[in-house]
């Protein structure tokens, strides 16, 4: 595929990183772009174990939050990369969640045309969903990731210790990208986060790395298969639709994975109202985020005739209606009579079900 790239998923792989880097994604210096809450935590340690291996390393920082991943932000990096004097052969190293990802990845897609990338997650979330696939992007005011570029990483390097003391409500978020998983593709693997939640709610490190193992697993086939998200990469934007305009409409109050959460349970009681997914689908999702600690319902302050408005923003709009990655069932993704990956839903019946649906 294009942009085929090695995912490193290893406890402990964070200090091997230099030597990962030299063999896969080697450079003349790396720019290290974190976010101020995990530059304090692991920036210095990247860093300095580069530089240790002989290659200048210099660190960027931005500040924490969906609401600081803006054109803004990425003039400001990109800015800073040019001072810094930062040539065709330095590579950039995203670490951080997801939110670093999407923004350091734009820098990397746009600095000098494009320079080598590579993708560090600290989140479950970052592990098992963004970071890998080499989607890039910022927000705008009209819609979130309207503005980006795919460009793929030379590695990824993801090290399930890290984990340890990350947020409840992170660890939270990203687990909800591994239920989408399992309702895309994988009966039992969803079976097994649902089976597992004490485990993994008490971050036990051989559970978490299972999960991200399989999640990417999941999550490059459908890459592999569709880089350009033309086809089979459309079943990855399950609860995805309905998940982007509850973070727009809280002003990103409520976080991604729970609005993804939120937005599966919504998207299957969609397919189950226009006969398209089985019934009961919603209910089985349902248990599966509740065992997580997760929402499944509308927030109260979210209208539904807004949320819906606000979806025709969506990247997944075309020719005026919005389009939805629907269920067919718990493991397999509906499709169109064309053989598309995504159906399109008219917008009273997406009303009148998420308003069956307020908390």
């Amino acid at each position: 595929m294009p942009g085929d790239y090695d995912v490193v998923v290893e406890p402990g792989a964070l200090d091997r990183l230099p030597s990962l880097l030299a063999e896969a994604a080697p450079a003349h210096r790396y720019a290290i772009i974190a976010d101020t809450t995990v530059a304090g935590l692991y920036g210095e340690r990247v860093r300095s174990g580069v530089e240790a291996a002989g290659t200048r390393a210099d660190l960027f920082t931005f500040p924490a939050g969906e609401a600081h991943k803006t054109r803004e932000h990425w003039a400001a990096l990109t800015d800073a990369l040019l001072e810094a004097g930062m040539g065709r052969d330095g590579a950039v190293i995203a670490l951080g969640g997801g939110v670093t990802g999407d923004l350091a990845g734009f820098v990397a897609a746009t600095f000098m045309r494009g320079v080598s990338l590579v993708q560090v997650p600290t989140s479950l979330l970052a592990m098992v969903d963004a970071s890998v696939g080499g989607k890039t992007g910022v927000d705008v005011p009209g819609g979130k990731n309207l503005v980006g570029a795919f460009h793929p990483p030379r590695l990824v390097v993801a090290d399930p210790t890290l984990l340890a003391t990350l947020p409840d409500t992170e660890l939270r978020a990203g687990l909800a990208e591994a239920v989408k998983h399992g309702a895309i593709a994988d009966p039992e693997y969803l079976g097994a986060i649902r089976d597992g939640a004490g485990r993994l709610l008490r971050a036990d490190p051989a559970a978490l790395a299972a999960v991200v193992q399989r999640s990417v697993e999941i999550k490059a086939g459908f890459v592999a298969a569709d880089p350009y998200e033309q086809g089979a990469r459309k079943a990855l934007n399950f609860g995805h639709t309905i998940g982007h305009a509850i973070e727009a409409l809280t002003g990103y109050a409520v976080p991604h994975g729970y609005a993804v959460a939120i937005g599966m349970v919504a998207e299957a009681e969609i397919g189950e109202a226009i006969g398209l997914t089985a019934a009961g689908t919603a209910g089985e999702l349902r248990a599966a985020l509740a065992s997580l600690g997760l929402p499944t319902d509308l927030p109260p302050e979210v209208d539904p005739a807004a949320a819906v408005e606000w979806a025709t923003r969506d990247k997944k709009v075309r020719r005026g209606r919005t389009r939805y990655t629907l269920l067919a069932r718990i493991g397999e993704v509906a499709r169109a009579p064309e053989g598309d990956w995504s159906i399109p839903v008219d917008d009273d019946i997406v009303v009148a079900t998420l308003s069956g649906a307020i908390a």
